[in-house]
């Protein structure tokens, strides 16, 4: 920062200690990654060598892994954030994985800085006084080849500007909200993340759970995204280490209760008539992430990379 001449370095702002966590901020994220593509390719050999129900219009099991799907495995592609001025502005990483359990699934890791738009700056914490920021995260979508099994939502992230902060979480979308497996993927799913915020603050869970209603709602159709989960933003409690804390223990949690809830379900038989249903609620999503989701608003803003920002977009979705 360059300081007029009457301003002295004792005057500077002081930055948050959110600065002295960017490296292992980053670390986290990557390591993160690396065990969620491992957990899932693992499902995808657990699913090739089980002889489990591929799904037919009749919903009578097929007898064959998958119909003979080749297991599935993430292929990576980086990318780095361009600048106008040729100053450093980061990158990222997306891994892609089309397979017999996850029909789609990316898991990407973004780690960007550089300026905000003067429109944008006003609208984030802490660039108003100055516009550069840096900001790490991992972000994850998967849409399931069956529709017994739910898709999922996940991301944590830290941001700096002259402020630091984490914000991030994880919804479930079963595509029969009302049936009793749903109810109880949802519950364990919940579960999972209210272990993890009472280890922090009693108070945690029932506030995100409410943000997280509030925020996957479909306003144009009344109507919920799916079975909810946690959502936090802007979370900065004055410890920054303790954040940091908590934003892995929602990882770890996400890392436990969603391969288990797979597991649970992909092999159970389906018809033509869920598949149908599932595409259906695909669609919901689909209008969700293009008409409201600040995460994708976030990346366009920011020079992101365009196939990582709409990565969570489904293969196939409809409207009836």
């Amino acid at each position: 920062m360059t300081l007029s001449p009457d301003r002295s370095p004792a005057d500077a702002p002081v930055p948050p200690p959110h600065v002295a966590l960017k490296p292992q901020a980053r670390a986290w994220f990557e390591a993160l990654r690396d065990r969620i593509c491992a957990a899932f390719e693992a499902i995808e050999d657990e699913a090739a060598s089980s002889h489990i129900p591929s799904g037919t219009p009749s919903g009578t099991p097929s007898g064959t892994p998958l119909g003979g799907t080749p297991s599935g495995r993430f292929a990576a592609t980086s990318w780095t954030r361009p600048t106008a001025d040729g100053t450093p502005g980061g990158g990222g990483e997306m891994r892609l994985m089309h397979g017999r359990v996850f029909e789609k699934v990316g898991v990407n890791v973004s780690t960007v800085e550089g300026r905000f738009a003067p429109e944008f700056a006003a609208q984030i914490p802490g660039a108003a006084e100055d516009p550069r920021f840096w900001a790490s995260g991992i972000s994850l979508v998967a849409h399931m080849a069956s529709p017994r099994v739910p898709a999922v939502h996940f991301n944590t992230r830290m941001l700096v500007t002259t402020k630091g902060w984490f914000g991030g979480g994880g919804d479930l979308t079963p595509m029969r909200l009302e049936a009793a497996e749903s109810r109880q993927d949802a519950a364990d799913f919940h579960a999972a993340f209210r272990a993890a915020c009472d280890r922090h603050d009693p108070a945690y869970y029932a506030e995100f759970k409410a943000w997280c209603d509030r925020y996957f709602y479909l306003p144009h159709r009344d109507e919920p995204r799916g079975a909810g989960g946690i959502f936090f933003d802007h979370h900065a409690s004055g410890d920054a280490a303790a954040d940091f804390a908590f934003v892995r223990d929602v990882g770890e949690a996400f890392l436990a209760v969603y391969p288990a809830i797979v597991r649970r379900r992909m092999g159970e038989s389906w018809t033509e008539e869920d598949r149908l249903h599932q595409l259906v609620r695909r669609g919901r999503y689909v209008e969700f992430n293009l008409l409201y989701d600040r995460g994708t608003l976030f990346g366009l803003r920011t020079g992101g990379n365009i196939d990582a920002i709409l990565m969570s977009l489904p293969p196939e979705a409809r409207w009836p």
